[in-house]
């Protein structure tokens, strides 16, 4: 019996003695002038196959959009063990896919939860290689950016202090997993040097942050401090009241469609 094909295509990341393979998912879009692509940046320890990818998957299709999701190193049905990444890996990884499935179009990054923080780093990269001019727009959900610095460490505790001198990582309990999340020392001292939020945030872009107000990971009061970082005035914050971190209700999928097709008509 023929093993059934997968799914992804898989491209390579990180250094030649160390290379990572990563799982994409990539859909070209529609013939036209005015190519856009989208890429689905994923929070930590999520995979592109949850609901908000898969949805705004199916809307960009249907407005015409590309459309690329893939799954960090250590993540989904990427190769290695998310313990062993950290922010400038998984930066690197979505580097690496961003010149494989993306070519020179033009790119709406759309950053859930920890991506929202690679979003604002692409961003800076882009720029950097004079690419800047690449973005339609960003959408951020529930984003958190410099979630390390500015919402673990101020709160740790003295075991759990105890336990990144001692072990080099320290466990908590996870609403979304049986297992624990397990934060290493090596993704928090490097999370350090990837701080965006430390001055201005200049993206050249729209941006739209959707944020729920009952979110018990990342402080609504986050969010505003993002915004109030943006240069330029094409900036949107949708509070979403009794919105969870997950923001994945049929209402909350339908917002952030509508603010990725707002970008596209831009672009």
């Amino acid at each position: 019996m023929t093993a059934p094909q997968s799914p992804f295509t898989y491209v390579d990341s990180g250094p030649e003695h160390g290379r990572r393979k990563i799982a994409v998912m990539a859909r070209e879009p529609h013939a036209g002038p005015a190519q856009t692509v989208v890429l689905w940046l994923g929070g930590f320890l999520s995979d592109m196959t949850g609901t908000k990818a898969v949805a705004l998957e199916a809307h960009a299709l249907s407005q015409g959009l590309g459309f690329v999701r893939f799954d960090y190193s250590g993540h989904g049905a990427s190769s290695g063990h998310y313990t062993e990444g950290n922010i400038s890996i998984w930066l690197e990884d979505a580097m690496a896919v961003l010149r494989e499935f993306t070519g020179t179009r033009r790119l709406i990054l759309v950053g859930s939860s920890m991506g929202g923080w690679i979003a604002l780093r692409l961003v800076e990269e882009l720029r950097k290689a004079g690419q800047g001019n690449r973005l339609a727009g960003i959408a951020l959900i529930a984003p958190a950016p410099d979630f390390t610095a500015d919402l673990i460490e101020p709160k740790l505790t003295d075991a759990e202090r105890l336990s990144l001198d001692v072990k080099g990582y320290f466990d908590v309990p996870s609403d979304y997993s049986a297992e624990p999340y397990r934060y290493t020392r090596n993704l928090i001292e490097d999370g350090r040097t990837n701080l965006v939020l430390t001055g201005p945030v200049q993206t050249g872009c729209p941006v739209h942050i959707l944020q729920g107000m009952k979110d018990p990971d990342v402080p609504y009061r986050h969010a505003l401090k993002i915004m109030e970082r943006i240069l330029g005035d094409d900036a949107i914050l949708t509070l979403v009241r009794d919105g969870d971190h997950r923001l994945s209700r049929p209402e909350d999928l339908e917002r952030i469609c509508q603010a990725v097709s707002a970008m596209s008509q831009i672009a």
